[in-house]
């Protein structure tokens, strides 16, 4: 039997740099709902979701370069 590990990347099909549309992928989730939550809660926090927003699109890699 084939294990499939299921990694999270980032998307190749992203409006800037993927991470939104890569967690999207990953839980099988709409991206403009990741996007719109993603928004929300950036406003809701000070701001403080483009701090992690950064952090990931340094930490996750592209969708096709871990191979």
């Amino acid at each position: 039997m084939e294990e499939t590990s299921k990694r999270l990347t980032r998307s190749n099909n992203g409006m800037i740099a993927g991470i939104c549309a890569g967690i999207a992928d990953y839980f099988g989730w709409d991206p403009t709902l990741v996007r719109v939550g993603y928004i929300l809660l950036s406003i809701f926090t000070a701001f403080t979701g483009v701090i992690a927003y950064l952090i990931l699109w340094i930490v996750i890699p592209k969708k096709g370069l871990q191979e």
